[in-house]
């Protein structure tokens, strides 16, 4: 009997990608890249989707802070987005990995046409043995970076739309907490992690509080809503911190991390 073929999304937030001072961390960058071209070797199609080019790209222009006017945010997004692909191309490279980028906004989802030959992309990478990089195309996409509604969030959504248009066994959101619990453990300390959640409903979403970092803007609730969208079309979600890319190994041998929401058959 062959290995199963498992279809991996796996989405890093800005504040595992950064550091306190805004810059590139790049041990953790190093580690999950070896994880995901590790986890390739094993007979698993990966794909990536990334955040941080907004805060990458403010500390490269030297910035102060993380730009607050649209104009600067889409400059500093598009600075940010040639750092990231640097650095995965490099980091790739090293383990003989080919890497594409593809940057998303929402119209390409929304319209059937360009969904379909989004669909596609994907498929003939992952046959060709590429690592597809996704992000948020924060350069051109003002709806996503300045909206209250955003259709992606942080791209914890996108990532379940990438998950669900592509077919994934699995979606993995890799935060800066270990996982959900039953209240915020930064502000409880009896706070619970929950390690399995069978249905998400409205009790659910009421344990999940506000916006998560300082660096990033998703929290837990977003979180939760990109679960309960791949969870309804049968992709298991799980919930993890990005601290340490090893637990990657640990999620495609079936081991217990974080939070696992159950995917509805």
């Amino acid at each position: 009997m062959g290995i199963k073929r498992n279809r991996i999304v796996v989405k890093v937030g800005t504040s595992t990608l950064t550091n306190e001072l805004g810059n590139s961390n790049l041990r953790t960058v190093e580690e999950l890249v070896l994880a995901l071209a590790d986890i390739q070797n094993m007979g698993n199609e990966v794909i990536l989707v990334s955040s941080g080019a907004i805060a990458i790209g403010a500390q490269k222009m030297h910035l102060a802070e993380k730009p607050k006017e649209l104009r600067m945010k889409q400059a500093a997004a598009a600075v940010g987005q040639c750092e990231n692909m640097f650095l995965y191309d490099k980091f790739f490279g090293y383990y003989n990995k080919t890497v594409a980028q593809i940057l998303l906004n929402a119209d390409d989802i929304i319209d059937e046409e360009k969904k379909e030959n989004l669909a596609n992309t994907f498929e003939t990478l992952l046959e060709q043995g590429i690592i597809p990089i996704v992000n948020e195309n924060d350069s051109v996409s003002y709806k996503e970076i300045e909206s209250e509604e955003k259709i992606f969030g942080d791209n914890d959504m996108l990532s379940a739309v990438v998950a669900v248009l592509c077919r994934a066994d699995k979606l993995v959101i890799l935060s800066d907490i270990d996982g959900f619990y039953d209240k915020d453990p930064r502000l409880s300390k009896t706070a619970k992690l929950i390690s399995k959640i069978e249905y998400i409903d409205e009790s659910t979403y009421a344990l999940a509080g506000g916006a998560g970092s300082r660096r990033g803007t998703g929290g837990m609730r977003t979180k939760l809503q990109a679960a309960d969208i791949a969870t309804s079309q049968g992709i298991d979600v799980i919930v993890t911190n990005g601290k340490n890319p090893d637990v990657l190994y640990d999620i495609v041998t079936g081991k217990k991390v974080g939070t696992l929401f159950v995917a509805q058959k």
